[in-house]
């Protein structure tokens, strides 16, 4: 059989695999993304196609698994991806939660190569920077992913001239990375102290993050089947204050999947927050 093509019934057992394994679910005629995800790991794993790359996992093959779930979860992101979300943050949510709060935790959910939260971060110090507070609240950032591979090159905070280019703006560059040897930026300790790693897979318990004020768990619902979607909707509602604040991708919804949060409209865009939870009548 040719390299490049995948039989539908290897394809099948993958889709299982891999729905089994982090609740993705990749649908029909999608053969095209496993093997354009899966191919790199071909040399690795010393087998000529994808097809028996696939008979490895079937096999059990641990570091195969592993490698697999790593290609298929990780996706590229932009800095302040669709702006409105950040926007709102520095103008309405960051100010509200400022004049109550000691501390403001955010959760940056599948965080990929970590460009949302840190435009999380640099958010939270552009408003740090103008508000006329006498005591500014501690604001911890979480970020996690389901790849360690991932989270450590998060950590790292080193992107070089084509990630750097997906929207990060010129006067964020010059305030809040330093130019590297390599031809590469890396962010300041400054915006780096404010967060920390973990790795999650979203379909076990979240009880280990502890409490947020805020959640972004942005274009991460769209891969997951319905069950799946309400029950990650009703873990991130167990560990959201009350008041807390979701924000989900721009072309998702909630609809039918939750009844826990509210939508929230403004002038700059839309985001969720959690219901009050209903004290419960003793008898």
């Amino acid at each position: 059989m040719p390299l490049d093509e995948l039989d539908l019934y290897r394809y099948q057992r993958f889709c299982q695999f891999l729905e089994q394994a982090c609740g993705i679910v990749l649908g029909e005629n999608k053969q095209y993304l496993v093997r354009s995800r899966l191919g790199p790991l071909l040399k690795t794993a010393n087998v000529a196609s994808v097809n028996e790359y696939i008979d490895l996992i079937m096999a059990g093959n641990p570091k195969t698994k592993s490698d697999a779930i790593e290609a298929m979860t990780t996706n590229e992101t932009l800095w302040f991806r669709d702006r409105y979300p950040f926007a709102l943050l520095e103008d309405v949510i960051f100010p509200q939660f400022s004049r109550k709060n000691a501390s403001i935790r955010v959760w940056s959910a599948a965080c990929a190569s970590g460009q949302e939260a840190y435009s999380i971060g640099m958010t939270w110090l552009e408003h740090k920077a103008k508000a006329s507070l006498s005591r500014q609240p501690n604001v911890e950032i979480v970020e996690t992913d389901i790849s360690t591979d991932m989270l450590e090159q998060c950590k790292k905070g080193e992107y070089d001239k084509l990630a750097i280019a997906r929207g990060l703006p010129l006067q964020s560059q010059q305030r809040y990375f330093t130019a590297s040897d390599n031809d590469k930026l890396t962010v300041k300790p400054e915006l780096r102290s404010l967060i920390k790693f973990n790795s999650i897979n979203l379909l076990d318990s979240y009880g280990s993050l502890g409490k947020f004020e805020i959640v972004f768990c942005r274009n991460v619902l769209i891969y997951f089947s319905k069950n799946v979607k309400k029950q990650i909707l009703q873990k991130i509602a167990a560990c959201l204050q009350d008041d807390g604040i979701l924000f989900l991708g721009a072309s998702e919804s909630i609809a039918d999947l939750s009844d826990q949060f509210i939508m929230i409209r403004s002038n700059i865009g839309l985001y969720y927050q959690k219901s009050r939870s209903k004290p419960t009548n003793s008898h």
